[in-house]
């Protein structure tokens, strides 16, 4: 017999060495799943329900300090939660509005929100000295998150409501501001002081698909498919196929650069058949994830701790500060997120890391809001910090794999489905019959 038992998300599950045993590999998922969720719906801000960018409030930005980018994650946490019977969906519902509301409110540029947002006023708190402004793609990490809740929250009164706010933000979003009045790429960040002061092209390879597909997809400020082909895939390490530890690696720079690629916008984009002109993105996700695992094994700079059995390359806090870790940049820091939320390409790697991460890590790695962020055996540091954006994989890819609903909920969206057609992408999802 195991010790898990049913609990309320507000009643964490013992941590460090009092966290439940004997658990069966499904029932280990669920309390993953289940813990983790905490940041979202516990960690929430009481005032604007949005969350939070790291439990550490001490960082440079604050205790207020919300990210975008984050609470559409974490809008993708509460559905799980419903459909698993966490909370209730009259629960979810009411925390939902409170964060759409509070959106509404908030500084928005064009319709696109900042980086990261003040929880209680909704004033924008700068990540840098010129980005003051709209952030683009934090702002597709929300509405595809969002997009979720509208496909999954089908009934009346509430929903409803909670329908048409999702829909506001949506529409009003204005895709092509950000590409300067161009049609051939899109620009990552605008201000009203800085105005395109950053001048950052979202050029592939990278995290920013979800973008461009957004982007494409606005039934009312899309971009030109242009932006797509001369612009994201013209970036400078954009093709590849070239061989990493005898893997073929379709594109993205050499090694595959770290794993929060093939994750966060493929929380959302159902990666199974899904390809355009340039890769096949499960092959691409697929390759990635292993090449990024294969250097952890072999560990040509001989750190401590890597093997078959914990591995993970991504960007996350470290002992000197923050950094986007992966196979030409690392720092011997293993991020539990890395291979938790690539259950969908690996299954059986990523359970053997999450049966090392809890069964034998887990009285320094298991938290009130599950894994800590990272660690690094050669320095023996383990991170105090939960991060919104590491959080947030973990629930949607685990889910993803356990039975694909946030796949099928963001690729049911009409106008993603155009989206992608218009971008000349193929999915077995455009083919779907409807009812």
């Amino acid at each position: 017999m195991n010790d898990i038992a049913p609990i309320r998300p507000t009643e964490a599950a013992g941590v460090g060495p009092d966290r439940p045993k004997g658990l069966s590999d499904d029932e280990l998922l669920e309390l993953v799943q289940r813990q983790t969720f905490r940041f979202f719906w516990d960690g929430a801000h009481p005032v604007s329900g949005l969350a939070r960018d790291r439990t550490n409030v001490q960082d440079k930005y604050g205790p207020e300090a919300m990210a975008i980018g984050g609470t559409g994650f974490g809008a993708i946490a509460i559905v799980i939660a419903v459909e698993r019977g966490w909370v209730t969906r009259d629960e979810a519902v009411d925390q939902l509005l409170k964060m759409v509301k509070f959106l509404h409110l908030g500084d928005h540029y064009h319709g696109v929100l900042p980086h990261f947002m003040h929880g209680t006023t909704g004033k924008t708190i700068p990540f840098s000295r010129k980005d003051d402004g709209s952030d683009v793609v934090e702002m597709a990490f929300l509405i595809g998150g969002l997009l979720v809740c509208r496909q999954y929250f089908t009934g009346d009164g509430k929903e409803a409501e909670l329908r048409d706010r999702i829909n506001t933000l949506w529409t009003q979003t204005e895709w092509d501001w950000h590409t300067r009045g161009g049609r051939h790429i899109m620009y990552w960040h605008w201000s009203p002081n800085q105005g395109w002061g950053m001048d950052f092209e979202i050029r592939g390879w990278n995290e920013c698909l979800l973008t461009y597909v957004l982007g494409a997809s606005s039934p009312t400020y899309a971009i030109h498919k242009e932006a797509y082909h001369r612009g994201w895939a013209m970036g400078r390490v954009f093709k590849n196929e070239r061989e990493y530890y005898g893997i073929k690696l379709p594109l993205g720079p050499d090694f595959g650069g770290p794993l929060f690629w093939t994750q966060y916008c493929f929380m959302m984009l159902d990666p199974n058949g899904l390809k355009d002109r340039y890769a096949n993105y499960w092959e691409q996700n697929t390759a990635h994830t292993l090449i990024n695992r294969e250097h952890c094994i072999l560990n040509p700079n001989g750190f401590e701790g890597y093997g078959r059995h914990c591995w993970g390359l991504t960007s996350s806090d470290n002992h000197k500060g923050y950094a986007a870790h992966q196979p030409r940049r690392d720092l011997g820091v293993i991020t539990p997120t890395a291979a938790l939320s690539a259950f969908p390409y690996t299954p059986d790697h990523s359970m053997e890391a999450l049966r090392h991460f809890y069964d034998e890590r887990g009285n320094e790695l298991w938290k009130e809001y599950g894994f800590v962020d990272a660690f690094n055996p050669t320095e023996n540091w383990v991170a105090d910090t939960h991060l919104s954006i590491d959080q947030g994989p973990i629930i949607a890819m685990i889910e993803n794999y356990r039975t694909g609903l946030i796949w099928k909920l963001f690729m049911s969206c009409p106008e993603v489905k155009e989206g992608l057609k218009k971008l000349d992408f193929d999915s077995p999802h455009m083919h779907a019959k409807v009812g």
